[in-house]
């Protein structure tokens, strides 16, 4: 048990039945009445984020999650297939606890696995990929009258936005976070 007290960023605890983990707190000691311990909460399970006070005297059961990192192997239909990198045990996971991260899986790429209980709560992938493009339109020189971004298919299936010089088979940094374009790293 932990109380408000002793609340960090990053600590993960179980609150009204659900698994949270503090994104922000501001402890706050008022002239009149008790100290108390403001927080920005994300719920492991839905990434809703919510405000909410507590007092500094109450007490909180933290929750303990494991994380695992695992490299992808392969998809086979509905499952996913990865292997765990330290007890070399194969993982399947469902495409439907994957989410929108599916469409950046590449082979042999490392992401971390959260558990709570044996509950898979979250597939992390590492913040930027270097991904191939598999299928481009040229960019047309001097067409900057609208966007200068034109659509591209990475190796991975997904569709992007690129700038106008990106061509086929440029290798490109991407922020798995927002999906992105980042840099080209190699131009062929």
């Amino acid at each position: 048990m932990i109380t408000a007290n002793e609340f960090k960023i990053g600590l993960t605890l179980e609150l009204e039945g659900a698994i949270y983990v503090i994104v922000n707190y501001q402890p706050v000691k008022p002239g009149k009445g008790g100290a108390f311990t403001r927080t920005k909460l994300k719920n492991l399970r839905t990434k809703r984020i919510i405000e909410k006070t507590f007092r500094v005297e109450e007490r909180f059961q933290e929750a303990y999650i494991e994380e695992k990192k695992v490299q992808y192997l392969y998809r086979a239909g509905d499952m996913y297939h990865f292997l765990d990198q330290q007890t070399f045990e194969e993982l399947i996971i469902e495409a439907d606890k994957l989410s929108d991260i599916s469409k950046f899986l590449k082979d042999n790429i490392e992401v971390t696995v959260i558990f709570y209980k044996n509950e898979l709560i979250e597939i992390v992938l590492p913040i930027f990929l270097e991904l191939k493009i598999t299928h481009t339109e040229p960019g047309i020189r001097g067409d900057t009258a609208r966007s200068a971004y034109k659509p591209a298919t990475l190796e991975t299936g997904a569709a992007i936005q690129v700038p106008l010089f990106i061509t086929e088979n440029d290798i490109i940094k991407l922020d798995t976070r927002t999906g992105e374009y980042v840099e080209r790293v190699t131009r062929t």
